[in-house]
């Protein structure tokens, strides 16, 4: 069964455009997600609506974040895109009459619903300004890795 991607690719995104500091294309962001530039512009209007991000047409134009990362959190992210169910299981309800259709659905039902409320509150947790300050640290140590590769590469070839 196919996985709902859409909160993570636009988180995807959004880090993009906050590490990119400049307006960003609907076709480079559909680039990072390889993806049609058509359903990136869908799912940004949903966030412009919210005020999250905002575009300009023409030159020099494109989707920008226009909120305080520190202040949107993944939540709001998750709502913004409607909420996506969080679980691809779910109840067997062929036979609701089913005493022990019953009490199976039951039981999942009371487990599914406290795991969704535990991972929906740690989106609640987590903000934009968390992820972007993640990435730029893991973007830093991984600049300097290649640079300390390539000084190591250039200084063998001068011996």
């Amino acid at each position: 069964m196919r996985r709902d991607s859409k909160l993570s690719s636009i988180l995807h995104v959004l880090l993009h455009m906050a590490h990119g500091q400049r307006a960003m294309t609907s076709e480079e962001l559909a680039q990072y997600l390889t993806t049609n530039p058509v359903l990136v512009r869908r799912v940004l209007a949903g966030l412009r609506s919210r005020g999250y991000v905002s575009s300009d047409k023409g030159h020099g134009g494109g989707w920008v974040i226009s909120c305080d990362l520190q202040t949107v959190t993944l939540r709001d992210i998750y709502d913004a895109l409607g909420a996506p169910t969080v679980f691809a299981m779910g109840n067997r309800n062929d036979n609701p009459e089913c005493l022990v259709e019953q009490v199976v659905n039951e039981a999942l039902a009371t487990a599914f619903d406290e795991a969704e409320a535990l991972l929906i509150a740690r989106l609640g947790d987590v903000t934009l300004g968390d992820l972007a300050k993640e990435f730029s640290h893991k973007f830093n140590a991984h600049s300097k890795k290649k640079e300390s590769k390539h000084e190591h590469n250039y200084q063998g070839h001068d011996a």
